[in-house]
């Protein structure tokens, strides 16, 4: 059997965690291999444990920081050549040199300044391997430039830890989401989001509920209702200013609640809407009618949701009656233009990632003008033109929204935006369109947040 030589260091790779270059020190002294980590944190369930950490790979380069998670396999005290005793986490992983790949058994501590990021200990060596602790770099060299150089599709992909934002955990929607994270190995908690609460400060702000630190979460789906859209947005602000991928951000939350903002936001990038106009002063109701074309017309409540706070007035004189009631009660609206070629349908696309994913038509019951399928509406599958996809695109990007669901109208003179929905339901899309539209949340999730390659035009790295 021919002898597979080590040098006191070298470079190997640990493909299972999506690390293609490591310096390692070569440790026959030390017989547990040891990975130097930081925030290490465990998460999943009982059943199936895993393990979160970072490493900065390149000792001289703290920007180069790559997330890993891995199964958990123990947890052990560990001691150290100086004697210090450590409880640390062990996983499994298939270390990569020379050409030829094995599995070891790996202890992650959180010991930064170390010029190693890795040990490989006795127990990772195999009985015909030898090591000659006055030579350095037996096998063949790798550097730092493996993470700058690696295309985006043969990154990594590794199990996250993501939170659904949500007072209702049984809904479709959520079960969906937790169901197509489950199926691509990743794991899914619920978050009542007006229980959370924030520590708000320069450096390491937190987000607790339930009387403990909620953990660093990969990525965060808000699916926050109407009624506590302020409060939810300022947990997802907080998620944010933590770093946590949020697939509704908190800017794009907002706009899209307050619909006179929001149209205000479309009409800036272009976009087709209605004719909309606004207008406080009760002397001005006649002239916001006039405005819009006249009657008949629709009265939108700024924060109605769900269809409800809509009216259609048929007549000037039944337009002024709604006006003036919403006034009595100091209540904010929008005054919209009667779209009457639509004829009580409207489109709902479903963007993810910037691409339209499905759409349905859904239709309103008889005399009935709202379309909403929570108003009794009905939805079939649809083909949408060109014109229609980009104009839901747009919006979407104007809303700064990476998952929306866009309804528009099929005006005479092309596509207008009715609503944009930060938190749209899956469980019509899904049955009209057959799509797994959860699935490619979670997947638009996983590139977000995927390795992003580090800087380019870095010197040669330095070894020691």
């Amino acid at each position: 059997m021919s002898q597979f030589t080590l040098g006191w260091e070298e470079w190997l790779a640990l493909p299972g965690l999506g690390l293609p270059a490591i310096h390692a020190k070569v440790d026959t002294g030390a017989r547990t291999s040891a990975l130097h980590a930081f925030a290490i944190e465990p998460f999943g369930s009982a059943e199936k444990p895993m393990v979160r950490f970072a490493i900065h790979p390149d000792p001289h380069d703290p920007a180069l920081e790559i997330i890993c998670s891995a199964p958990l396999k123990d947890r052990r005290e560990v001691t150290s050549s100086n004697g210090e005793t450590e409880l640390r986490f062990v996983i499994e992983t298939e270390v990569a040199m020379g050409g030829r790949s094995w599995p070891i058994e790996v202890t992650l501590t959180d010991r930064g300044s170390m010029a190693y990021r890795m040990l490989l200990g006795r127990s990772a060596l195999a009985e015909d391997m030898v090591v000659t602790p006055t030579q350095s770099f037996c096998q063949p060299e790798l550097s730092f430039g493996e993470y700058r150089d690696m295309p985006r599709h043969r990154q990594h992909r590794r199990a996250l830890r993501m939170a659904v934002l949500t007072r209702e955990p049984r809904n479709y929607s959520t079960r969906r989401l937790i169901e197509a994270a489950e199926a691509r190995g990743h794991t899914m908690e619920v978050i009542d989001t007006t229980r959370c609460y924030m520590n708000i400060r320069a450096v390491g702000g937190e987000v607790h509920y339930d009387g403990r630190r909620l953990p660093h979460y990969d990525a965060v789906i808000p699916r926050i209702g109407a009624s506590i859209t302020n409060y939810g947005t300022a947990v997802v602000r907080q998620f944010e200013s933590m770093g946590t991928y949020c697939l509704a951000g908190s800017e794009g939350i907002t706009v899209s609640r307050d619909k006179l903002h929001a149209h205000q936001v479309l009409a800036r990038h272009r976009i087709g809407t209605p004719t909309t106009a606004f207008a406080r002063s009760p002397k001005d109701s006649g002239n916001v009618i006039s405005l819009v074309g006249g009657a008949p017309l629709v009265l939108k409540l700024l924060e109605s949701t769900q269809g409800k706070g809509v009216v259609l007035a048929e007549t000037r004189k039944a337009a002024e009656s709604v006006i003036s009631a919403f006034q009595g009660l100091k209540a904010d609206f929008l005054v919209q233009n009667f779209v009457k070629e639509a004829a009580g349908e409207d489109i709902r696309c479903l963007v993810v990632g910037g691409k339209v994913v499905a759409a349905m038509r859904r239709r309103g019951q008889p005399d009935e003008f709202r379309s909403n399928l929570h108003q009794g509406g009905t939805a079939e599958y649809v083909r949408i033109s060109k014109e229609e996809r980009d104009t839901a695109q747009r919006a979407a990007r104007a809303m700064k929204l990476d998952a929306a669901g866009v309804d528009l109208l099929r005006g005479e003179d092309g596509p207008k935006v009715l609503e944009v929905n930060s938190s749209p339901g899956l469980e019509g899309i899904e049955g009209v369109s057959k799509k797994d539209i959860a699935g490619l949340i979670i997947q638009h999730i996983e590139g977000k947040v995927a390795p992003k390659a580090p800087r380019r035009g870095r010197a040669a790295p330095r070894r020691g």
